[in-house]
């Protein structure tokens, strides 16, 4: 059996990890495909528990998601955010709608009842067939707080959703995570994994947060299966989303072969076995195969399920060239 775990958060993860379903779908192996979640992005709200990413991967999975907007469920009415609103809770510039609601008050009551992060996102991958398992990062609360230059810091959600990044960033962490541990079944995962992707996600935000936990960047260099990555960046923007406001701040070029590097290769304490680029970036490919990377170049832009599909595809073809157990 062909066993895929993916790193993943945002809305670039889901459309990548559906691409990966559909191209296991589409292939002739069983498989079963894990994705380990982003949980920096956590909050709470209202007395209830958010996870945006969990909850994007959920739905999109499900065929639930709000493909026009990109967040949240299809379909969704916002009578209860009017209300809340109306009584001045919550925030006025991040909206709930009642369906997702829904969510978030089983996952809270549920928390409540003593359940572990790990017990609920378990639950939560019960109500539809999914076609993957979702586990997130830990079960520790972790939520990124974003430092700001004028001194002030924010939660993560506010600087991104409220002030769409416009706030210069000096620094973004994770209070508790350096005492944080994986959720239950994430290094069982990646140990047994034949193939290991990293999507092209936020690497500050969405992935930066996952490779913080202890353990887990270390059991992606002691995996047996190849880890192969995708960038997120294309011809020197960002596919979606702000990564061009968080990579300055640590230090990191908004290009494709400067977050390869960013990752590093495993022969050099990284994490990375291969990278892909896109066509626009084939020029950068040589810097990324300096760095002890084995660099690939295919079309890397997902405007359909055809396109993420083929995109998932070619990263587990480039992982079966890399020598995944049991090839």
């Amino acid at each position: 059996m062909r066993r895929v775990v993916i790193l993943a958060g945002g809305v670039g993860g889901s459309r990548f990890t559906l691409g990966v379903r559909e191209a296991l779908r589409r292939g002739d192996e069983d498989f079963a495909l894990t994705v380990i979640a982003n949980t920096g992005d956590d909050l709470w709200l209202s007395g209830v528990r958010l996870q945006p990413d969990v909850d994007s991967l959920l739905y999109a999975l499900a065929g639930q998601n709000d493909t026009v907007r990109g967040w949240g469920r299809a379909g969704d009415t916002e009578r209860v955010n009017a209300e809340l609103q109306a009584w001045g809770a919550g925030w006025p510039w991040f909206t709930l709608g009642d369906l997702d609601l829904g969510t978030h008050l089983a996952r809270t009551g549920w928390l409540r009842e003593g359940a572990t992060v790990s017990d609920v996102v378990a639950r939560l991958n019960t109500r539809w067939d999914l076609g993957a398992r979702i586990l997130p990062m830990t079960d520790a609360e972790v939520d990124t707080r974003v430092h700001l230059q004028d001194g002030g810091d924010l939660h993560f959600q506010e600087w991104w959703t409220r002030h769409r990044a416009a706030l210069v960033p000096t620094r973004f962490e994770n209070p508790g995570i350096d005492r944080a541990r994986p959720a239950e079944g994430v290094l069982d995962a990646l140990a047994a994994a034949t193939d290991i992707l990293i999507a092209p996600s936020n690497p500050v935000v969405s992935l930066g947060p996952i490779l913080a936990v202890p353990g887990i960047a270390d059991a992606l260099r002691a995996a047996d299966a190849p880890v192969v990555g995708v960038s997120p960046i294309i011809d020197g923007s960002v596919v979606r989303g702000m990564a061009d406001v968080c990579l300055p701040t640590i230090g990191v070029e908004t290009a494709a072969d400067a977050v390869a590097r960013h990752y590093a290769a495993r022969s050099a304490a990284g994490i990375l076995d291969a990278w892909l680029l896109a066509e626009e970036d084939v020029a950068l490919a040589p810097a990324v195969a300096a760095a002890g990377i084995d660099a690939h170049v295919i079309p890397l832009w997902m405007s359909d399920l055809d396109a993420s599909a083929a995109l998932g595809a070619a990263a587990l073809a480039v992982s079966d060239e890399q020598g995944r157990p049991g090839v």
